[in-house]
């Protein structure tokens, strides 16, 4: 097999590497590297002048010293400059005492008297002494006739005072050098441990972003960012992340949505923006378990958490409104196909009895029986309207009695029962009263003359309502857990899960103000009583005693406290008439 060709001056190029931990590393080895340079070079710019500057003054001290000596000055001005002149000899001794490179004495012209190469003495000096023949102290870094050196000038002075010459002390400018270089091994060294010490660093930052990131490119983060940032805010299922603390770390859209919450919820405390409740027990891990319901607001919900690694978890909401209001609705068809099926039956039976009786010839009998069985009938319905006046609750307790002789249970209204037709919210009190009476009805079924009481008043813009069944109660201990959203003793129904009704049944009645509970009735059973505040219109209101009458000019109880009406209830999506549990 042949190698394939090359390109004419392609060349083969390293590519920048695309895995986060190799991007990483290189870029922090190349920030380590280049403060590591820097702070050397930082370090040996002030050195090196600070070398030079002890130096001059050096240079400058040696001067000083020398000239102040007055046998110099008096040889300056009374004699000639010779190579074996007092003046040579003398800065020979001091160039030798002190290790300056030069110590060059000079008169006011300018004239060599002293220096380390014999024939330039008696010649001019080869920098200007002026400043120095002036009075003035020099430090200098100079060229001069040996070359490059750290040079101090001072004037020459007799006893008294007057200037007879200068004094030009020179330190060797590559003894500066020398030390500046012996010193960079040193910082060479520092530098080197800095640089081992941040690369080992890097290496092990970046080791953990590659654990972190699974040895991702950023390309690959980014792009899994943006397409996390359009899956979170396009799917039709609320996502609610949670940290360690318990704060929301991150919420989609249908989240805030289903939940009623703002964008600015996001980074506070799970507790703070929910209040307490089941909801809030559910998405922070204190009621645990798969699929779980909760109601926030008029919506039910089913949750699902999982843990994270970070001590945080993830939260999913499914709005299973729409279902449980299909599923409510299957139960009522259920139920009127029970009644139905009921009164067929109980049809098929009375005409059987009246074909009977017309072919025996008692037709006498037949009237009676057909007079009888239809005023029963009306009666039954009659005696519903009569004291419940609004159309769709007379309606539901009609079909809810049919349902119970069905199943052997009698349901009949107390005689205190009056509820005129003024109500606020029809819808809210169906679902109370359907909840309490399915609950009722689950429990008495089956029971030897089982007897359900509905109980229904009206003091003022107060309806009280009261549901007593003959069944086995409910228990001290248990009077609370049954008002548990997912608290249930029955069997799953074909639509989902119990342990809805009653939950709703008191979240409404606390919505308006009022309570909702249960206790021993007068028959052993359970007694369930709801308050719902502001739940009649002032309309009928009125009189100096505030008793007033209804629509049809009945009494319609107490004088109630004005205001406006109850707090908004539940849509029929949060009807649930079967949906509790004992």
């Amino acid at each position: 097999m042949s190698a394939a060709p090359t390109t004419p001056g392609r060349r083969l190029r390293l590519g920048w590497p695309q895995r986060v931990f190799s991007q990483v590393l290189l870029m922090q080895l190349a920030i380590a590297t280049g403060v590591t340079v820097l702070a050397t070079g930082l370090f040996l710019a002030p050195l090196s002048a600070q070398l030079d500057q002890e130096a001059m003054r050096r240079a400058l001290a040696i001067a000083q010293t020398t000239a102040v000596q007055p046998q110099l000055a008096d040889a300056v001005t009374g004699s000639r400059p010779a190579v074996s002149g007092p003046v040579q000899a003398e800065a020979d001794r001091v160039r030798r005492s002190t290790g300056a490179e030069y110590v060059v004495v000079m008169d006011d012209r300018g004239v060599r008297w002293s220096h380390t190469d014999p024939r330039q003495i008696g010649r001019i000096v080869s920098t200007d002494p002026s400043e120095a023949l002036a009075g003035r102290e020099v430090m200098e870094i100079d060229e001069g006739t040996l070359g490059r050196s750290a040079r101090g000038k001072v004037p020459l002075r007799d006893t008294a005072g007057e200037i007879v010459g200068a004094v030009s002390v020179g330190i060797e400018y590559d003894s500066v050098r020398a030390r500046l270089l012996a010193a960079i091994p040193g910082l060479l060294a520092y530098a080197g441990g800095a640089l081992a010490v941040g690369a080992v660093a890097a290496y092990l930052i970046s080791r953990r972003l590659q654990r972190q990131t699974h040895d991702l490119a950023f390309s690959d983060i980014s792009a899994l960012l943006a397409e996390r940032e359009a899956m979170l805010h396009g799917i039709r299922e609320g996502v609610v992340a949670l940290d360690s603390q318990g704060r929301i770390r991150l919420m989609n859209d249908e989240a805030q949505r289903l939940l009623g919450l703002g964008a600015q919820a996001t980074g506070r405390p799970l507790d703070e923006v929910l209040g307490e409740g089941r909801t809030a027990d559910v998405l922070a891990g204190r009621v645990t378990g798969d699929d779980l319901l909760t109601v926030r607001g008029h919506r039910v919900l089913v949750t699902n958490r999982m843990p994270t690694d970070d001590g945080g978890a993830v939260a999913t909401l499914r709005d299973r409104t729409e279902l449980e209001r299909l599923g409510r609705e299957l139960d009522s068809t259920r139920g009127l196909i029970d009644a139905l099926r009921a009164q067929d039956h109980e049809h098929a039976n009375r005409m059987h009895t009246l074909l009977g009786l017309l072919e025996l010839g008692m037709h006498e009998e037949a009237v009676r029986f057909v007079t009888e069985v239809a005023g029963v009938r009306r009666a039954t319905a009659e005696q519903i309207t009569e004291k419940i006046h609004d159309p769709m609750l007379a309606a539901l307790l009609v079909g809810k009695a049919t349902v119970a002789a069905e199943r052997g249970v009698a349901l009949r209204l107390s005689d205190a029962t009056l509820l005129p037709d003024r109500l606020v919210d029809p819808r809210g009190l169906v679902t109370v009263v359907g909840n309490l009476v399915d609950n009722a009805l689950d429990a008495s079924a089956g029971s030897p003359d089982a007897v359900i009481e509905v109980e229904l008043r009206a003091r003022g813009r107060t309806a009280v309502l009261r549901v007593a069944d003959g069944g086995p109660g409910v228990p001290a201990e248990q009077r609370e857990l049954i008002f548990t959203e997912g608290w249930s003793t029955k069997e799953l129904p074909a639509h989902g899960k119990r342990g809805l009704g009653l939950a709703m049944v008191r979240r409404l009645a606390e919505r308006q103000g009022g309570s909702a509970r249960v206790g021993e009735g007068a028959e052993g059973g359970a007694e369930f009583t709801v308050v719902l505040p502001e739940a009649l219109t002032d309309a009928g209101l009125d009189g100096p005693d505030g008793a007033g009458r209804d629509g049809d000019g009945r009494e319609s109880g107490e004088p109630g406290a004005g205001g406006a009406g109850p707090a908004a209830a539940p849509t029929d999506a949060a009807l649930d008439p079967a949906g509790e549990a004992r």
